[in-house]
């Protein structure tokens, strides 16, 4: 019986194994209740493999910054995209989502001639893309673009955690822990917020 890895690997294969540059794309920070989301796009060069390629969420904050680090330096070119939170208000979070994700493929120094992109969705693009279940974990080219938008969001919010210490961005990234939600109650929301996002939108009330 074919795994369901093997089977997931497949989705991709009418354009991942023809000839020229291939992009993989993967996002950061849907889910949290403050700051932009983020999108990557990576080419990597087969003459310069990377080891150790994973979904982002699967690796330790120091494995990820030595990667991102690799990345940055081996591979043909990348870009670091995001949709803003005014951006995710207007549009909904899928909708800046694929915002992101096309600003990220569109901004490549150079052009694919296919795009992977992680999940069930994707961008409007005018190069031929496909989207992957569990990309992250199956092609390296969204492996290194996750970990290149989860690296770059997580900075962002240690940051702007200068700005705003009392709500405690650098440790939670925004996500509605706990410690989040308490001061979001005690402090009400700062700029960064995200406005339609209901733990944020009962706050303003």
């Amino acid at each position: 019986m074919q795994s369901k890895k093997s089977f997931k690997a497949e989705q991709a294969l009418f354009i991942w194994d023809k000839p020229g540059l291939l992009a993989g794309v993967d996002e950061a920070g849907r889910g949290p209740l403050m700051g932009p989301v983020v999108a990557a796009a990576v080419i990597l060069d087969d003459l310069k493999p990377i080891k150790g390629l994973a979904d982002s969420k699967k690796l330790t904050a120091l494995r990820r910054d030595k990667l991102y680090d690799e990345i940055l330096g081996k591979a043909l070119c990348f870009h670091i995209a995001q949709a803003t939170v005014e951006e995710i208000d207007e549009l909904n979070i899928l909708q800046a989502t694929m915002l992101a994700m096309r600003r990220a493929v569109e901004g490549l120094r150079l052009k694919p001639n296919r795009v992977l992109v992680d999940g069930n969705r994707i961008p409007t693009l005018a190069v031929v893309a496909q989207a992957v279940v569990g990309g992250d974990a199956l092609v390296p080219a969204i492996s290194a673009a996750s970990i290149l938008a989860k690296v770059w969001r997580d900075r962002w919010c240690q940051a702007f955690h200068l700005e705003y210490p009392q709500y405690g961005f650098a440790t939670h990234k925004g996500y509605g822990t706990a410690e989040h939600l308490a001061a979001l109650r005690a402090h009400g929301a700062c700029p960064q917020h995200r406005r339609t996002f209901r733990p944020v939108a009962e706050v303003l009330k």
